[in-house]
């Protein structure tokens, strides 16, 4: 069989000779085997009762040896997969990665263990079954939850979209690899806004444009403050103006409700992302918030570009749904509520990249030039 002598041969060996004899065969025979690359079915019976025979009394170094070379075999079948598993040892994880064709018993076996390690190695395989998948989301583990959210082979919908949403709000791990794919929307990653990179927090903004939302909490307490929108703006860019960011804090602490510790990181955020959404929920036209946000921001040579970018926005999303952006940060809302079809974006979310089409509008570059030239003036 495989080269060797008849099986009967293999058989009188390990009857007569000791362990050694065992071991030597044992890893013979895997090597043999894994050699063959596709082998028959008969020559894989005859293989499959030889290991059977072999393993369990090889010594321990013999059979991880043996098992890490039968786990590079092109073809095995559940039975000698199992073998592979149960002896393979430390090597354990780079055979799930690496296997070819993994069975669903085995899968569903090392996730009965719980054994994390190997768990989340198994929720970065291509080839899960519905089975498999609703054993790994059930497994309360952060490092099976990043990779499940990495697997870019695991469609985010139905109870798989509720559950990677829920993790997102407690792992930023699992928000920024959701954050980067082009098949979950950002907009469930509102919560975990302010632990995403500037990038993907427009991206969290650009996922609310032409969208319809729920009535947001907060719009109460927007319709009932007195302050006027204009001296709103007018306020808070003099206070960038001169720099005096505790003072923002504390104004925005007043007119939000949002903690301090969250108004602090709004007021010192000088990307401009999070302060957008609160000009853009208090109704701040692109005319008013960009003079706000020219002082507020630091962009450098990236300046235009960006400010560029909130002009397109503050067209695109409504003060409803960044007033409903506000909520989720207060965590005042249902998020996957924004899945029913009724609130989904009425277009297509374009790639960040290309979504800006102001940024190339040389009317829209001078606006901001002539923007932020009067700025200072207008603040005093």
């Amino acid at each position: 069989m495989l080269g060797f002598q008849p099986y009967e041969t293999f058989q009188l060996l390990i009857e007569t000779g000791g362990v050694d004899r065992t071991n030597t065969l044992l890893i013979a025979a895997c090597d043999a085997y894994t050699r063959r690359g596709k082998p028959t079915h008969p020559e894989m019976e005859q293989f499959e009762a030889l290991a059977t025979r072999l393993f369990p009394i090889a010594g321990p170094q013999a059979r991880a040896k043996g098992a890490a070379i039968l786990g590079r075999a092109e073809v095995l079948s559940p039975t000698l997969e199992q073998l592979v598993v149960e002896n393979i040892g430390e090597d354990l994880i780079s055979f799930l990665s690496g296997a070819v064709d993994l069975s669903e018993a085995t899968m569903l076996d090392i996730i009965g263990r719980y054994d994390v390690a190997a768990a989340s190695t198994i929720a970065t395989r291509a080839d899960l079954s519905n089975v498999v998948l609703a054993k790994l989301f059930q497994m309360n583990s952060r490092k099976v939850y990043r990779a499940l959210a990495a697997n870019l082979h695991i469609v985010p919908r139905g109870a798989y979209l509720s559950a990677l949403a829920r993790s997102a709000q407690m792992d930023h791990i699992v928000a920024e690899s959701l954050a980067k794919r082009d098949d979950f929307d950002a907009a469930l990653l509102a919560p975990a806004f302010f632990d995403l990179s500037d990038q993907d927090r427009i991206k969290v903004i650009h996922a609310f444009t032409h969208r319809e939302t729920p009535v947001a909490p907060i719009r109460k307490t927007i319709e009932q403050l007195t302050v006027a929108t204009q001296d709103l703006t007018k306020a808070l860019m003099k206070l960038f103006s001169e720099n005096r960011r505790p003072e923002v804090t504390r104004l925005l602490s007043q007119i939000t409700g949002l903690d301090e510790v969250r108004c602090g990181q709004i007021a010192h955020d000088v990307t401009g992302a999070s302060l957008f959404v609160i000009l853009r929920a208090f109704g701040s036209t692109a005319y008013d918030g960009l003079k706000v946000l020219i002082h507020a921001t630091s962009h450098d040579t990236e300046r235009s570009r960006a400010l560029a970018d909130y002009a397109t926005l503050f067209g695109n999303v409504t003060p409803e749904s960044m007033a409903y952006l506000m909520s989720a940060w207060r965590g005042e809302v249902n998020l996957l509520e924004l899945a029913k079809p009724e609130y989904r974006p009425f277009i297509e979310r374009r790639r960040q990249q290309n979504s800006v089409s102001a940024t190339n509008n040389p009317v829209v570059d001078q606006a901001i030039e002539a923007l932020a030239r009067i700025g200072v003036k207008r603040a005093s």
